[in-house]
């Protein structure tokens, strides 16, 4: 047996114990070693459930009901499986794909057709062991302490969606939010593309932190930033605050490009007749493709710099609802929270 967050519903997470997964083929058992929460996971508790498989069977995984949560996890391999050694440490993308259907052979490994996430739609890493597929594994590089590698899965997310952004050589990009998704995307445009980057939020400790992780240049939000920064070829709004999506559009210049990566608590309102005479093109991004974002996340999480500013803390299973859940939920968490599941309050 062991230790879990389980979900049961609305505001319902509970602490128990479960019994300890047993790999399938091709599966590896891990000792989580830590486990981080995002605003997903803040979602199901507050206002769920949406992705957790709770009253409708998933189809990709088949789980229905009751569920472990969590999908952003390291952990230690138990015994030998799947090239991988009894003491390896590893990241997890969680994204599980079949690797055979026309997405998977596209490379879109992200967009599979029996796609499900562990945490989301199958038992996940928020427990002291977890099964996952040797697929969604990648070593921890020597020298990467479990707390900074804790950030692999959505930095890998942020390095995915600043490949969707399209951004070439000159180009002048602009990053709409400067909250952990939005670091996470500038983490990526700077490690991909030789670009000016400019950041928009409200002044504090986040631009701060913004220009520290490299932005060429930061906006207030409280300013006219529409005027600041119009005529950009590349906007990316990774915020979900009202209007910003709006504020792309008419940011960005004619014929360039619009990246929604922020998932917005109301229906944008999307001028389609000045899209169309603009010819502004608009894109999208989920997940990440793990074969091809995952180990590079993990390299630029080597360096250092990025962990020690986007970790908020470490906390164990027993404080995840109200130092972790409820904090991440009232927008209190500039960073990442972390569970270390051996920890005891």
């Amino acid at each position: 047996m062991m230790r879990a967050a389980v979900y049961h519903g609305r505001r319902d997470v509970r602490i128990e114990h479960v019994p300890t997964p047993r790999p399938r083929s091709g599966e590896v058992l891990l000792a989580v070693r830590r486990s981080g929460i995002c605003g997903s996971d803040a979602t199901e508790w507050a206002a769920g459930p949406k992705m957790v498989p709770l009253t409708r069977r998933h189809p990709g995984s088949g789980h229905l009901g009751p569920m472990v949560i969590g999908h952003e996890f390291v952990g230690e391999v138990v015994e030998s499986a799947s090239g991988f050694a009894a003491g390896d440490l590893v990241a997890s993308g969680a994204g599980v794909s079949c690797g055979q259907c026309d997405r998977c052979r596209e490379g879109r490994t992200n967009l599979c057709r029996g796609y499900y996430t562990l945490g989301l739609n199958a038992p996940g890493g928020l427990a002291e062991y977890v099964a996952a597929p040797a697929g969604t594994l990648r070593r921890i590089p020597d020298g990467v302490s479990l707390d900074h590698a804790g950030l692999a899965q959505p930095l890998a997310v942020g390095l995915h969606a600043a490949r969707r952004a399209g951004v070439r050589p000159g180009d002048s990009v602009v990053v709409i939010g400067a909250g952990a998704i939005g670091s996470f995307v500038l983490a990526g445009l700077r490690h991909l593309h030789d670009a000016e980057v400019t950041v928009i939020d409200f002044a504090g400790d986040k631009l701060e932190r913004a220009k520290r992780l490299g932005a060429a240049r930061t906006v207030d939000a409280a300013d006219d930033v529409v005027e600041a920064v119009r005529g950009a070829d590349v906007v990316i709004e990774a915020s979900g605050a009202p209007g910003q999506f709006e504020n792309a559009v008419r940011m960005v210049t004619d014929g360039g490009r619009v990246l929604a990566v922020g998932l917005p608590k109301q229906a944008p309102t999307v001028d389609l007749f000045g899209l169309v005479l603009r010819e502004i093109t608009v894109e999208s991004t989920v997940a990440h493709v793990c074969g091809e974002d995952l180990a590079p996340a993990l390299d630029i999480l080597a360096a250092g710099v990025l962990g020690r500013e986007l970790l908020d803390s470490v906390i164990g299973l027993d404080d995840l609802t109200d130092r972790g859940l409820a904090r991440l939920a009232a927008g209190e968490v500039d960073g990442k929270v972390l569970i270390d599941p051996g920890r005891r309050s």
